[in-house]
Formats: C-alpha cells, structure tokens, sequence
C-alpha cells in the first residue's frame, strides 16, 4: 500500500467555474477540508455571487445505487483568480472544465508546480498528455502524479432562475464505478490512493484501473453518446420549444432523441474506437451491445450497474431538462474536436477504418460552421506524432519519452 496520507491535511484546488468544478468544490468543503476554486481571469467574473460569498449549495435528487448523498450549504476558503494564491502549497489538484481549456489552465499551473502534488483530470480527455508535454517544453521537473478518470461523478447542473445564475448545483446522480490511470502507469497506485482523499470521489465505490490514459480517453462515453445523440437529433431538439409547444429547458437527448436507430449508431462507433485501441494495444471499457439499447444507454452503468435500464417506451425522468438547447453545446464543441478528432487521428496513424466517427465530424462541422478537421486537436497537441507503436506504449506506462 502507497502511503499519500500526507494529502489528509493539505488544501484541495480545483480548477475551472463551471457545474463539475462547483460540485467539486462544495463536497470537499462539505466534508470539511480546506477548499480553494480557481477560475481563469477573463471567466472570474462569470462566478457571479460565488466570488463574494464563496458558498455553493448542493441540492437535486441525487440517484445512486447505494443513497449516497450530500446536501445543504457548503463554504470555501478561497475563490480567486491568482493562480499562486489557489495552488500554494496544495495537495490535490482538481482539473474540472471543458478540455478546450486545457492549455489555458496549463499555463497558469505549471510554473506554480510543487513536489508532491497529484492532479486529477475529470474527464478524459487526453489532458494529461496535454500537461506532460508542456512540462517538457517549459522544463518543469517537479515530482508530481498526473491522472485522469473516465467520466465526473455526478450529473450535476448550476441552478438558475429567470435566466440568472445562483450559488446551488443540483445533483441528478452520482456514479459507482468509474474508470481512471495515471501518467505513465508507474504512478498508478499511488493516483487510486490519492483518490480517498477527494470527497467528490466518495460515491465511486468501485474505482476501476484502466490500462494508461489513453485506455481512459476512449472509456469517456461522452464522445460516443453525445455526437450521435445530438447530430441525429438537432431536428428534435431544435423544434422543441419552436413548434412542438414545449418547454425548451426540458428538452433532453436521453429524454427525448434516443431511439433503437441512434442507439446502433452509438453501438458501432463505441466498436470503432474498440478497433483503435486493440490496434495501439491499451484497455478499454467493455459494454455488452445490448447495453446501448436503452434510454439510459452505457451511461446508466456508472450510476446504477450493468443492469440499470430505462427502456425506449418509458421516460427518462432523471435526464429532464439536461440539453443540449442548441448545436453550440460542449456536446460538440468538445467532444467533436477533442473526443471525436484526437479517435480519426489514432485511427489513421494506426490504419484503421472508421466511417462512422469521419461522418460525426464532418457533419458536426457542417451544422455549426466550424472546420473541426482543422481546429481539432492533434497528436501533435499531445506530443506523440512521431511515436511509433513501441514507444508509445514505453511512454504510456513507464514515463520514458524518447528524445
């Protein structure tokens, strides 16, 4: 067993402003510990009444197999925009925003690095990738344990009313098993051991370890239950709240989109990104087929287990009014470049076929006007463009870069 009992007494930072980053600012405060919310400077302002009063309640139905739960009014010790004054002599360090962010937040945390610190990624999104190459390149040598985690552990969505913002996050469900690895899989024990040390982990009782973060990534159902549900379902969702005289705000792809036709769609690109990974010869997620022949789709096993099924003729009431409201949704805007692009890349890099993930790009490209094949993210982003096969899986797992 590695000891990281260290971690018990230090401050938890998390970065980012959103939902995810709130949720996981109030149950480290809930419980607690010393929290400090970081937000990059030109959003700071976006945390509204949070900056001022540092509270965030968390409230919502809070679904789990097992009844976890927390409520009720939660204080932080530091909500800033000073990257020094967030990270100073920090514990764990909570990535949680959309992964277009990634070098923006990086920028800001790699100079203030100290010995000992661990970061989690939540979600995957090939960030820690992202984060060792920039520590190469500005020659930061702190000793430090990087990971990722498939998916965050909740559903969770800021509350607001009359179009404006107030310091409450509700909790639709929490998960029980989720997916992680570290950066190279050396540092794994250590990173499942830090995990005991973030209360907004506390629900994943079945912690499952992946093989490298790249097995991590392509086990982000994001990618495969977004871009299919929302690019076969834009007609639904567009004419929600136009012609169909509903609620706009209670429109949902879970709810309302998924159908047996989309579900094959998302079935057979989850068994492409299948092929990239045994192509590149890490681990991914296994779902049985019919797994994805349900409204709550390969999602519901986080939560509730491999059983848990909400069939197409009944209603999704958990996922009401979860969105997307518009084609310019992060269930595009990243998991298409990010998610979908950096999958066609290893693809190709290692000859294998994927129709269905190049017709997710092109026609999300297509509906928002965006040339994703060229904004997308790149195996250059991620520094392992001129990795051969070997010495990818080298990197992987045991930290050596080839120079």
């Amino acid at each position: 067993m590695v000891d990281m009992s260290y971690l018990e007494d230090k401050p938890i930072v998390i970065l980012g402003g959103g939902a995810t980053a709130r949720g996981h600012a109030a149950c480290a405060a809930h419980q607690g510990k010393e929290v400090r919310l970081y937000e990059l400077p030109e959003f700071f302002d976006g945390l509204g009444c949070i900056k001022d009063k540092k509270q965030i309640r968390l409230t919502g139905l809070q679904q789990s197999l097992y009844g976890f739960k927390r409520e009720g009014l939660t204080k932080l010790s530091v909500v800033t925009d000073d990257i020094k004054e967030a990270v100073r002599d920090a514990g764990i360090i909570i990535m949680s925003f959309p992964a277009v962010g990634n070098k923006a937040f990086l920028e800001k945390l790699i100079p203030n690095l100290e010995d000992g610190m661990v970061i989690h990624f939540t979600t995957a999104n090939f960030g820690s990738l992202i984060m060792k190459k920039m520590m190469r390149e500005t020659g930061c040598d702190k000793k430090v344990i990087i990971g990722e985690w498939s998916s965050q552990p909740y559903g969770i969505r800021i509350r607001s009313f009359g179009g404006q913002q107030i310091p409450e996050v509700s909790i639709n469900y929490w998960a029980i098993s989720l997916r992680g690895s570290s950066m190279p899989l050396t540092d794994q024990k250590s990173f499942f051991e830090s995990k005991k040390y973030i209360p907004s982990l506390d629900s994943v009782v079945h912690p499952v370890e992946g093989d490298t973060v790249v097995d991590i990534a392509f086990s982000n159902v994001n990618p495969v239950l977004h871009v299919p549900g929302t690019i076969l379902g834009v007609g639904t969702m567009e004419n929600w709240g136009l012609i169909y005289g509903y609620d706009k705000y209670e429109f949902s792809i879970y709810s309302h989109v998924y159908c047996p036709s989309i579900s094959e769609v998302q079935k057979m690109m989850y068994k492409e990104v299948c092929q990239i990974a045994e192509a590149i010869g890490v681990g991914i997620q296994h779902f049985e087929d019919e797994e994805f022949f349900s409204r709550s789709n390969i999602l519901g096993s986080e939560h509730m287990g491999p059983n848990y099924v909400v069939p197409f003729n009944e209603q999704y009431k958990l996922a009401l009014g979860t969105g997307p409201f518009t084609i310019y949704n992060r269930y595009i805007t990243e998991d298409v470049p990010i998610g979908c692009h950096l999958y066609y890349e290893l693809a190709k890099k290692f000859n294998i076929k994927v129709p269905i993930i190049e017709s997710m790009i092109t026609l999300a490209s297509v509906m928002t006007k965006t040339n994703y094949w060229e904004s997308g993210l790149t195996l250059e982003d991620l520094g392992i463009a001129d990795l051969n096969r070997a010495e990818l899986l080298t990197y992987l797992r045991e930290g050596q870069y080839p120079e």
